[in-house]
């Protein structure tokens, strides 16, 4: 053999050898590039690298893509649902009534003072003269709420009866000469002493509610509202003696809130239309000849849809506010730059304290009010219904009817869809003897809400200890990971 086959012959065997082992592990298309030979191009996209890394994949989704027309409406799908999980928490109710009552009871003090300035200087009077009146009435009126909210509804029966007494007398005493008193020719109320006077009536609103409420649901308890007479008799009675007292002293609109507080107990009962429809045809009647026999009645009620003062200026008010109402815009001349409070609007403070806010706040001020009492009235319909004590259940509705129909009559006059009935915008407008009374309705509202289980049971984890308890419970001890 050759010296040089001699001396290579180890070596070339081992190199042969790991030649022939890298062949056959070598991919067909590693080997054809190697040997110069072009691949087909069918198998290379199917074959891995040598490195063994893959083409990334492109992840399927199972919907449309985003650029589909259909893409915004599952988000506006969504969003739908998450409304309405949150609308129909337990404390929803409860946090509308809390919310809208004070918002309103707030921006109501504000546009107060606003509106009553020039009217106190024009009654050598300091300009925050009737600001401060509300401002106390309201605080007293929030401890009343707060006494309200944590009283339970047993007790709220047992005072309906005193209040119901109590309220009769005063409103009897308003008649008797020298002891009542005649504001803008109604005779409805009592001096007290000092700049304070009180108007029992607004009491009667009230009184009526929570008397009414007790006589019902006693009733239903013992089976006895499928008969007529027990359906009627007292609380028509004892509701016509009230509007009785009222019209001795000519305040025809809280005689109408009363009525309609008693049409909203008499619903919720389940009175019988054709028994319904004679009660609400025998009012009608009554308010047919009350409105004929009276002058300044009918001129109120022709004042509707006016557009110019009228002979006499007898449509004075209805027009200026609606001017009001009409210079406002959008989002109004600002607060406390209103025109039509200056001497040519007639009770700017009080009963048309509604078109001075559209007048300063604008469209978006009016719109925001009128919310917070779709808010209230919502609430209130939404406690009723869902409760199944019939005492609450009537109270809730009848403070709901009294407050939303109460709401009506006075932004429905100040845009001229309905005679002016001098009734104040429940929370909102000038009078201490209104606002007390409301806010006391108000705090029964979230005292029922606050009674409802589910409520009564998320309330109890808000607590601080409760809160801390169980959270205690729910986290598990971790490893810390030392040794």
């Amino acid at each position: 053999m050759p010296a040089e086959e001699s001396s290579a012959g180890p070596r070339g065997g081992r190199s042969r050898a790991t030649a022939a082992i890298s062949r056959a592990l070598t991919p067909p298309l590693l080997a054809g590039a190697a040997a110069g030979v072009p691949a087909p191009l069918g198998p290379a996209l199917r074959v891995r690298s040598a490195t063994g890394s893959r083409r990334p994949s492109v992840p399927r989704s199972k919907g449309r893509s985003t650029g589909s027309p259909r893409a915004p409406r599952g988000g506006v799908r969504r969003m739908y649902e998450q409304a309405r999980r949150a609308w129909d928490r337990p404390l929803t109710a409860y946090y509308l009534i809390l919310g809208a009552g004070l918002l309103i009871t707030v921006l109501g003090l504000v546009m107060v003072y606003s509106a009553s300035m020039i009217k106190a200087l024009e009654l050598d009077k300091p300009g925050t003269y009737f600001f401060r009146k509300q401002f106390l009435a309201a605080v007293i009126g929030a401890g009343l709420m707060a006494l309200a909210a944590r009283m339970p509804a047993k007790l709220h029966r047992a005072f309906a009866y005193p209040l119901l007494m109590g309220t009769v007398f005063l409103m009897v005493l308003v008649q008797v000469p020298g002891i009542g008193m005649s504001v803008n020719g109604n005779q409805n109320w009592l001096y007290l002493g000092g700049p304070f006077q009180l108007q029992p009536s607004e009491f009667g609103k009230l009184a009526l509610v929570l008397w009414g409420a007790d006589l019902l649901a006693r009733k239903q308890d013992k089976r006895l509202l499928t008969q007529w007479k027990h359906l009627l008799v007292p609380l028509v009675p004892v509701a016509f003696m009230l509007l009785g007292l009222i019209m001795l002293g000519g305040d025809m609109g809280t005689a109408i809130i009363l009525t309609a507080i008693l049409f909203g107990l008499l619903w919720l009962a389940g009175a019988p239309t054709r028994l319904f429809g004679g009660v609400l045809g025998f009012a009608a009647l009554i308010a047919f000849v009350l409105i004929k026999t009276s002058p300044n009645r009918m001129s109120r009620l022709a004042c509707i849809g006016a557009s110019e003062p009228g002979p006499g200026d007898s449509c004075w008010q209805a027009v200026h506010g609606i001017y009001a109402l009409a210079s406002g815009g959008w989002f109004g001349s600002g607060l406390g730059a209103s025109v039509e409070k200056w001497g040519q609007l007639p009770e700017p403070h009080t009963d048309f304290i509604f078109a001075i806010t559209g007048e300063e706040l604008g469209l978006a001020g009016t719109l925001s009010v009128l919310a917070l009492f779709a808010a209230l009235g919502y609430a209130g319909i939404r406690v009723a219904g869902r409760t199944e004590d019939p005492f609450v259940r009537y109270a809730a509705g009848g403070v709901t009817t009294w407050i939303t129909v109460q709401a009506v009559i006075n932004i429905g006059a100040v845009l001229g869809l309905l005679p002016i009935a001098g009734v104040p915008l429940p929370l909102f407008s000038y009078g201490g003897s209104a606002l007390l009374p409301t806010m006391f309705a108000v705090g029964l509202l979230i005292a029922f809400a606050r009674e409802d289980p589910a409520a009564k049971a998320a309330l109890a984890m808000r607590r601080p200890g409760v809160r801390w308890k169980t959270m205690r419970r729910r986290v598990k001890k971790r490893p810390s990971g030392e040794r």
